[in-house]
């Protein structure tokens, strides 16, 4: 039997920093030997800027999680939007659930729910870009290294990454054989189960399969009056998979990357009129395991997504040659009670709960899509003072989506279908220089061209009932009417930055940078008849900061400040007076704020880490209104003339000012192995959910709190771990998102979840 070393705290715990809620992990003998050797805080390693580098070192506001610490806090069921309030200005919501994730860092993301939406914040994995929302949610497993960029990052990664990127990098196969297997059980009969294996084929050829199944029981009854059902919504089967060959002889490899997704369930339910009038508490008496759908038979999602990308490497000494192909598919469809209620006001008493002006039911479905992307680049790996980047991008992608509308009262039957397709083709020439001015000081500036070109059709050929009550010469009355739209620009995107060693443990850098989000397009038609295009948005942005590693090593202090300028910003008004979206641009938006990441070995038996985020954002732009619902139920505070609000000064929407994040970690050693139990704390303040003000839509201040206890011990060539878990410790429910355009819906956050792990890792 191993014996558990001393190091072995220092080890977890640097392999936990950021974990406390939903796992933990193991770690291996090397890290070990080196925790023991230096009992300090692990050099984290990051490709930030397409190079391996200390994340120290690195001129840029980025955190990262690596290895097994994104497995911890991803495991138990958790999809994507785990990291949600984990990271400094990092924010996750979806009113999709589980398959529509939208980013937002630094305040800027964007609430569109349109499956054609586009986002200020890039999802790459395994170096190829994820662009369709849908592709961005593909679960979380596996997983070797994330790092979180803030601020923009055209130079390298390209067009739409005026806030930020979320870059994941996959374990690659080796030639060590290794694998691990985890399964966890919890609330309402969750199962996460989870595993990988890996190993040389031949002396050449290694390989490694991975594999992910989660499953949740329905448990929210419905109590509809004469729908009533126990156990309809709430529950899901998601299953992904990858497996990966990677080639290496002398110089050159290759490495091959095919990825699957099937997932199953219902979509994040609707609750009509849950937000009291006045107020922006839940309705007294809210129950999170109760809806009143007339249509909650109705409701699903699918989701089916497959990929494959082939990354090959030629060292030729002086220069790499890097060339990455990728292919992704997506398909979905999401069927809800958008209303969250039943019955209508035109019906007398029977509707509810409260007043439900007219029903609505609505699917999104994602039949076909397609990506294409193919990057070739040079990097040169010189002695001296002088290096450079320099490449090629490719990106073409074709998209179909229907929307279709249903008559509740009717029994779901379709009455109205709209079709959208989209083609997206966009080129890029960049490359980026590092110079080593003295010791101390390097300077690196990067530049690249992108091209941007889109051509979009809308179809209707259903209109809903309702719209066919309107008088006959207007057009949004009419079916098979066709609108056309396309976009193109280009632009330059630059970033120059510098970094100064202050001393060893000290390290000063300041970037300035400017990128552009590309042009947007969005023909939701079903309930109008107008295509609506964004042009494209700007960004300027500066940023000092501080990387310190402290106390001999046993500390690290990151912190940041920032200010950018946005001209042209892309707004997307998300409902109003129809269930729709409607783009356009705000003349200026500004924002400023600071970021503190820390980590600490407070002593041998506890570990913290700590951070802390502030982001302002303020919309500039005294001609720019939003068409916004009148009834007696919601308080607007913005000044509203003919029905629209006028949003000059606003913040932007779903950006808190305050994001903070507390983890500690306690270890010790006991019969041969190790106790262990963590805490977590999360917080964000307060956010408004759409473009306007209101009493009802601002969602409240959340702090959600987790606490995970355990064994971890060692026999021969595995390692085990035993624990159990809670998130949302106390339970906190609350509204974190709405639909405006009915009544008062709102979608509430997951209630408190308990479950037990247990864990094996061989080698």
């Amino acid at each position: 039997m191993k014996a558990m070393k001393r190091s072995t705290l220092a080890t977890l715990i640097n392999a936990t920093l950021f974990s406390a809620v939903a796992g933990t992990s193991f770690s291996s003998i090397a890290e070990e030997a080196t925790a023991e050797k230096t009992n300090q805080l692990e050099v984290i390693q990051i490709t930030a800027r397409k190079r391996v580098e200390n994340a120290q070192e690195v001129p840029v506001a980025v955190s990262a999680l690596q290895g097994d610490k994104l497995d911890a806090y991803s495991s138990a069921g958790m999809d994507i939007r785990f990291m949600n309030a984990k990271i400094p200005s990092l924010s996750i919501e979806s009113s999709y659930g589980r398959t529509f994730p939208r980013f937002y860092v630094r305040g800027l993301g964007n609430t569109d729910f349109d499956l054609n939406a586009s986002q200020p914040v890039s999802l790459v994995v395994d170096d190829v870009v994820q662009e369709n929302a849908i592709l961005k949610g593909f679960p979380v497993f596996d997983v070797a290294r994330v790092e979180v960029l803030r601020g923009p990052q055209g130079t390298l990664f390209g067009r739409n990454t005026p806030a930020g990127l979320v870059k994941f990098d996959t374990v690659k196969p080796s030639q060590e054989f290794d694998g691990f297997s985890s399964v966890s059980y919890g609330t309402n009969n969750a199962i996460d189960f989870r595993g990988a294996v890996g190993g040389g084929l031949t002396d050449n050829l290694s390989a490694r399969v991975s594999v992910l199944w989660q499953d949740k029981d329905d448990y929210i009854d419905n109590r509809a009056p004469g729908f009533e059902q126990d156990d309809i919504l709430g529950g899901y089967t998601d299953r992904a998979a990858r497996i990966q060959f990677l080639y290496e002889k002398d110089d050159f490899s290759a490495l091959l990357n095919y990825h699957v997704r099937n997932m199953e369930g219902t979509p994040i339910p609707f609750r009509a009129n849950a937000i009291k009038a006045g107020s922006n508490d839940l309705v007294d008496g809210f129950q999170d395991d109760v809806v009143y759908h007339d249509a909650a038979a109705r409701e699903f999602q699918r989701v089916d997504a497959e990929g494959v990308s082939l990354k090959l490497e030629y060292d030729l000494e002086a220069h790499t040659i890097t060339s990455i192909t990728g292919w992704e598919s997506a398909k979905v469809n999401s069927r809800g009670d958008i209303d969250g209620g039943y019955g209508a006001a035109f019906l007398g008493d029977y509707q509810g709960p409260g007043i439900i002006p007219f029903p609505s039911e609505s699917e999104s479905g994602l039949p076909k899509h397609d990506q294409y992307t193919q990057e070739l680049r040079i990097s040169s790996n010189f002695v001296g003072d002088f290096n450079y980047q320099t490449g090629l991008f490719y990106f073409d992608e074709s998209v179909s989506i229907d929307n279709f509308g249903y008559n509740t009262l009717a029994g779901g039957a379709l009455n109205g279908y709209v079709n959208q397709q989209q083609d997206t083709k966009a080129w890029a020439v960049f490359g980026t220089v590092d110079y080593t001015l003295t010791d101390d000081l390097k300077l690196t500036a990067g530049l690249r061209y992108s091209d941007d070109d889109k051509d979009f059709v809308a179809v209707r050929k259903i209109v809903p009932a309702d719209l066919n009550e309107c008088n006959n010469d207007l057009m949004q009355c009419q079916t098979d009417i066709t609108r056309t739209e396309d976009a193109s620009d280009d632009h330059i995107s630059w970033d120059i930055s510098a970094s100064y060693k202050f001393n060893d443990d000290v390290n000063l850098y300041a970037r300035v940078a400017n990128t552009f989000r590309a042009p947007s397009i969005q023909g939701r038609i079903t309930f109008a008849d107008e295509v609506t295009k964004a042009d494209s948005e700007t960004v300027t942005s500066y940023e000092m900061g501080v990387k310190s590693d402290v106390l001999d090593g046993r500390g690290r202090v990151n912190a940041t400040v920032f200010y950018f300028n946005m001209d042209d910003q892309q707004l997307t008004a998300v409902g109003g007076t129809a269930n729709t979206t409607r783009l356009l641009n705000a003349d200026k938006t500004t924002g400023y704020g600071f970021e503190l990441d820390t980590e600490w070995m407070l002593t041998d038996e506890l570990n913290a880490t700590f951070n802390l985020s502030y982001n302002n954002t303020e919309l500039k732009d005294k001609n720019v209104s939003i068409a916004v619902p009148q009834r007696p139920s919601l308080t607007i505070t913005d000044p509203v003339v003919d029905g629209k609000a006028f949003i000059d000064g606003n913040s932007l929407p779903h950006a808190p000012e305050w994001i903070s994040n507390l983890t500690l970690r306690y270890s010790k050693e006991l019969a041969g192995g190790e106790f262990f139990t963590y805490a977590d704390v999360s917080y964000r303040s307060e956010i408004n959910y759409f473009l306007y003000e209101s009493v009802e839509f601002e969602g409240k201040s959340l702090t959600e709190v987790g606490l995970r206890s355990g064994y971890a011990w060692s026999e021969g060539d595995y390692e085990y771990e035993a624990a159990v878990f809670a998130r949302n410790l106390f339970d906190e429910q609350q509204a974190i998102g709405a639909i405006d355009f009915n009544n008062n819906t709102a979608m509430v956050n997951e209630g408190r979840f308990v479950g037990v792990e247990f864990k094996v890792k061989f080698f």
